[in-house]
C-alpha cells in the first residue's frame, strides 16, 4: 500500500515543484507582498514631510518646552499657541485651509493620563501617530517624575485621540494595529492557499480522468491510495511553498525592520509593529489550520474532480465548496471586532470554517485554549468524514463518464462503494 502511495507523492511533488509557476510563484509573493506593504508607508512618509506643521497649545503650562524639542528632533514644525476661548476656532479654521496639518491640545489630563487631542484634517499614518503620542507620553512621564507624584498612570502609554475636522468619517484606529493586521492577512492567506491547493487537487484528477491515464493506474493499485497519495503530495508542495515564504517573510521583518529604524529613529511604531508579528506557537497554529483545512476541502475537491468529465462541468460542481470558504471571508471581520461572541465562538467551531475563524479569533483577541484544542478535534473528526465519502464517490466516479450525476446518484455511489 504504502509503496504505492509513496509514488504517486513523489511524482506529485516532484513534477509541481519543477513548474515555472511554483518557482514564480514562490519567489514573486514575497516580492509582491513587501511592495504592497513598503510602497504605501513610503508614499504615506513622503506625503507627511511637507504636512507636518502643528500647532501647540499647552493649558498645563510646563509640557510645551519638553515637548516641542523632540517633535523637532522627530521632524514635525512646531507653533506654540497660547490658550484662548475662541483658539480651538481660530485654528480650526487654519487647519482647514490647509495653513497647518492640525492642532495638539494639552491640558491636565494629559499630566496625568498622557492623554491628549489631535485635531487634523488628515489623519497621520500609524507610525506618525505612535511616534506623535511617544512624545506626549514621554514628556508627561518626565514632568511627574520630577514632581512629587508617580508616574505609574502614563506606564500603559498614554493615548492620542485624533478628532477629524471634516465630516467624512475616519477609519477606526484600532484597526490600524498591528494585531488586526495579523488577524486579517492570516485569515485571508489561509482562505487563498486552501483554495488554491485545493483546486489543484481537484485539476490533477480531472486531468488524468479525461486523459484516461487513470484508467493505467488504477490497474495497479487502489483508487483510495491514488486519492491519497495526491493529496499528500500536492499538500507537500503547498508547505514548501508557504514555508519559504515565511521564511522570507521572517528574514525580511527580522533585518528590515532594525535597519529602517537605524536611518529613521523617529519610525518609532515599527517596534510595535515587531513586536505583534505571530511567533513559532502562532505559526505553529497557522499551519495546523492549513493542513486541517486542506485535507477536508482537497478531499470534497478530488470528489468534485472525479465525478466531472470537462472544465465546465467542474467549475459549476465546485460553487457550492467554493461557498463553503467564502461564508468564514465574510465573517472575518465581525470576528476579529469580536471574537468572544456566542456566534462568532460557534461559527468558529464549524470544522468547515474552524481554519480561517478560529484562526482570526486567536490572533485578534484570544480564545481559551480547550475551544482551540475542541476545534482541531472537530476537524479531524470531519476529515475522516471527508475523506470516507470522497474515497468512495471518487472510487466510483473516477472511472465513470458521461452527464454530471445528480445527488441522488452520488448516493448511490457511495452506498455501491
Amino acid at each position: 500500500m504504502w509503496r504505492n502511495v509513496w509514488a504517486v507523492i513523489r511524482r506529485e511533488y516532484i513534477q509541481r515543484v519543477r513548474t515555472k509557476s511554483f518557482v514564480f510563484g514562490t519567489i514573486a509573493v514575497p516580492l509582491i507582498m513587501i511592495m504592497m506593504i513598503a510602497i504605501p508607508v513610503v508614499i504615506a512618509e513622503r506625503s507627511e514631510d511637507g504636512e507636518r506643521r502643528i500647532v501647540v497649545v499647552d493649558r498645563t503650562g510646563v509640557l510645551l518646552e519638553r515637548l516641542e524639542s523632540e517633535l523637532v528632533e522627530l521632524g514635525w514644525t512646531v507653533e506654540p499657541e497660547v490658550w484662548a476661548a475662541d483658539v480651538e476656532d481660530r485654528l480650526r479654521q487654519r487647519a482647514e485651509e490647509g495653513e497647518i496639518l492640525g492642532f495638539l491640545m494639552l491640558d491636565d489630563e494629559t499630566l496625568g493620563q498622557g492623554v491628549a487631542t489631535f485635531q487634523t484634517t488628515s489623519r497621520p499614518t500609524p507610525v506618525r501617530g505612535l511616534t506623535l503620542r511617544g512624545a506626549i507620553t514621554r514628556a508627561a512621564m518626565e514632568y511627574r517624575l520630577e514632581g512629587s507624584g508617580g508616574a505609574e498612570s502614563m506606564l500603559s502609554g498614554g493615548e492620542l485621540i485624533v478628532e477629524m475636522l471634516s465630516d467624512t468619517p475616519g477609519v477606526n484606529p484600532d484597526d490600524d494595529g498591528p494585531q488586526f493586521a495579523v488577524a486579517y492577512a492570516g485569515a485571508m492567506i489561509l482562505y487563498m492557499v486552501i483554495l488554491i491547493y485545493s483546486v489543484a487537487v481537484m485539476r490533477a484528477t480531472l486531468e488524468e480522468k479525461t486523459s484516461r491515464i487513470v484508467e493505467v493506474i488504477v490497474a495497479s493499485m487502489k483508487p483510495w491510495h491514488l486519492l491519497l497519495g495526491k493529496i499528500i503530495g500536492v499538500g507537500a508542495v503547498s508547505l514548501t511553498q508557504i514555508s519559504i515564504w515565511i521564511l522570507a517573510g521572517t528574514l525580511a521583518v527580522a533585518a528590515g525592520i532594525p535597519t529602517l529604524m537605524s536611518a529613521r529613529p523617529d519610525l518609532t511604531g515599527l517596534v510595535d509593529l515587531q513586536a505583534a508579528l505571530p511567533g513559532f506557537g502562532m505559526l505553529t497554529l497557522f499551519a495546523g489550520f492549513f493542513v486541517a483545512g486542506f485535507f477536508m476541502y482537497s478531499g470534497i475537491y478530488a470528489a468534485v474532480g472525479a465525478m466531472c468529465n470537462t472544465d465546465e462541468e467542474a467549475n459549476q460542481a465546485q460553487l457550492p465548496v467554493v461557498m463553503l470558504l467564502v461564508g468564514p471571508i465574510i465573517m472575518v471581520m465581525p470576528v476579529i471586532q469580536d471574537p468572544s461572541a456566542t456566534w462568532a465562538t460557534v461559527a468558529s467551531l464549524f470544522p468547515l470554517f474552524s481554519p480561517i475563524l478560529m484562526w482570526a479569533r486567536i490572533a485578534g483577541g484570544g480564545v481559551p485554549a480547550w475551544q482551540i484544542a475542541l476545534s482541531f478535534v472537530l476537524m479531524a473528526f470531519a476529515i475522516v468524514a471527508i475523506a470516507w465519502v470522497a474515497g468512495r464517490i471518487y472510487r466510483v466516479g473516477i472511472l465513470m463518464t458521461g452527464t454530471l450525476p445528480s445527488l441522488p446518484e452520488l448516493w448511490r455511489w457511495v452506498r455501491a462503494a
